[in-house]
């Protein structure tokens, strides 16, 4: 890292810095600061959508798995094979209703429908895990930068979380969007860079694509997971488990739900939803191309091989840059890799700030005139304690971290039973709901500690299926909620039914995309 380098990444933080104080000037109360007014761009929204799940580790990991981690190779490709299916659902069904009730945080709607008490639950879970998640997340980003920067780790995680801390409390959601668009553009740049300069380097596309082992040519495995190995990326695991994996995900996830909800119309977000079945599986395959060049370098390289310890392959991509980029453009990299942790972290910044904020402070607090104050600071808070987390994870084994990272799948599908029996069944009722959404859980950890060979993506249709159906069963003893206490809380009778037939070329087009991908990955 020379002066320049250093010029252009302070050049970068410093403007995000300065465009936040712009994008913050206009907001007056906190639906300003949480959703934007209402009235942000849809584009805009689709890609902050997609960057909030692009992170350094993306970056770095994805090329790592396709090159050369064990069991590794293009079967990566299968994670994005739910996707569009997903978004037919959400699309459909559950963001519709929320943008008609006006909502700001997601788990507000489950106390209007089933009272309080589930949506402290659920609310609480959602507060605990994605705080956990994105401190490992900021640690995580905070080794890759250590390397690439040559700073220590103290530093690189505090300069994630202060930067991210000051642009997305004084802007808001309003930052967090357009922010997140110029890092998603400074992102794809960054991986483009990479991608043509490693392929001069490996001598071509066909020395690159010869180079490739045949056993990790193979994009599809056929495998069910249900008995998995340890290497396994099954492919029935992750298309069944990846529907309802990331309709939980797109759909009750307040990170994703609450920039869905800043859309001007219904329609904008269904446009920026639209926009997200169809372009992640491009970029995941810009990642694991990036993966795919990555490995003819490391094979023409004695230098890069010897820099890349056999136990770290994830040190592929940071040694390369570092080896062979050139002054400047390595800086736009490294400001790619800051961008990538950024967008991740603003995100749940905002959006633990919200839940914590509309569903714990607000229905307590007598002057509504401080609610924005208030939604500042426990951004502010929260952004204290993931750092703070992010400095401690080191202190923790490799263990540990991983099982914070497959809690997530624990609880989503018995959270996302909560919310599509909410709104499809006028017979559940708190006592029944509650009772799905712990027996839901509570299976799903009888098989992460009874069953290691079923393959955690199958959790997520296991615990809803197991959710929503013991809720059914209790629902059949005891009363049903009055009707028309509940009935502006669910689709009998309603209207969005109706708007939803409009959508069906965008669905079709989804489900018709959905099997082009499984097509191309066969012949692949």
């Amino acid at each position: 890292m020379n002066t320049l380098d250093w010029f252009i990444i302070i050049f970068y933080l410093g403007g995000m810095i300065g465009l936040s104080i712009f994008w913050g000037a206009s907001q007056s109360n906190e639906e300003d600061y949480f959703v934007g007014g209402r009235k942000l761009s849809w584009w805009a929204v689709g890609l902050s959508t997609m960057a909030t799940q692009t992170s350094a580790i993306s970056f770095i990991s994805i090329p790592a798995f396709v090159a050369l981690k064990e069991g590794g190779g293009l079967t990566w490709l299968q994670y994005e094979l739910a996707v569009p299916l997903a978004i037919i659902l959400v699309m459909a069904f559950l963001i519709p209703f929320f943008r008609k009730l006006k909502l700001v945080s997601v788990y507000e709607y489950l106390e209007w429908r089933f009272g309080s008490s589930v949506r402290y639950l659920v609310s609480g879970v959602f507060l605990i895990s994605r705080g956990l998640a994105t401190g490992v997340g900021v640690y995580a980003s905070g080794i890759v930068l250590a390397v690439c920067l040559g700073i220590p780790l103290w530093l690189t995680i505090l300069i994630i979380g202060v930067v991210t801390v000051i642009y997305d409390t004084i802007g808001g959601m309003t930052a967090v969007v357009y922010s997140d668009v110029i890092q998603m553009v400074v992102l794809i740049s960054g991986i483009v860079v990479c991608i043509v300069f490693a392929a001069e380097i490996g001598g071509g596309w066909d020395e690159v694509w010869a180079s490739f082992p045949p056993a990790r040519r193979i994009a599809i495995d056929p495998s069910t997971g249900l008995q998995s190995t340890g290497t396994a990326v099954p492919f029935w695991a992750f298309l069944f488990g990846g529907v309802f994996l990331y309709t939980s995900y797109y759909g009750t996830d307040q990170s994703q739900v609450q920039r869905e909800l800043s859309a001007a119309t219904a329609a904008d977000t269904k446009k920026s939803l639209l926009l997200n079945g169809l372009a992640r599986f491009p970029l995941t395959a810009l990642y694991v191309l990036l993966g795919i060049v990555m490995l003819a370098v490391y094979e023409y390289s004695p230098a890069l091989n010897a820099s890349v310890p056999h136990h770290k392959p994830d040190y592929l991509v940071p040694q390369f840059i570092l080896l062979y980029l050139p002054q400047g453009v390595r800086a736009l990299i490294f400001a790619s890799l800051l961008s990538a942790a950024m967008s991740s972290l603003d995100s749940a910044l905002n959006s633990l700030s919200a839940s914590t904020v509309h569903d714990f402070i607000a229905p307590r607090l007598k002057d509504r005139d401080r609610l924005l104050l208030v939604s500042k600071l426990t951004t502010v808070s929260w952004g204290i304690i993931i750092t703070g987390f992010a400095f401690w994870v080191g202190n923790i084994s490799e263990t540990v971290i991983e099982s914070i990272n497959k809690i997530g799948s624990a609880f989503y599908g018995p959270i996302l039973a909560a919310f599509v029996v909410g709104v499809l069944s006028p017979k559940a009722s708190a006592r029944s709901i509650t009772a799905g959404i712990l027996s839901g859980v509570g299976f799903n950890l009888l098989l992460w500690l009874n069953m290691p060979g079923v393959y955690w993506m199958w959790w997520n249709l296991a615990g809803f299926l197991v959710a929503a159906g013991v809720s059914f069963l209790v629902s059949l003893f005891g009363s049903p909620p009055p009707f028309k206490d509940i009935a502006p809380y669910i689709l009998i009778k309603s209207d969005l039914l109706e708007e939803a037939r409009q959508w069906w070329p965008a669905y079709t087009g989804l489900t018709l995309y959905s099997f082009l991908m499984l097509t191309l990955l066969l012949c692949i």
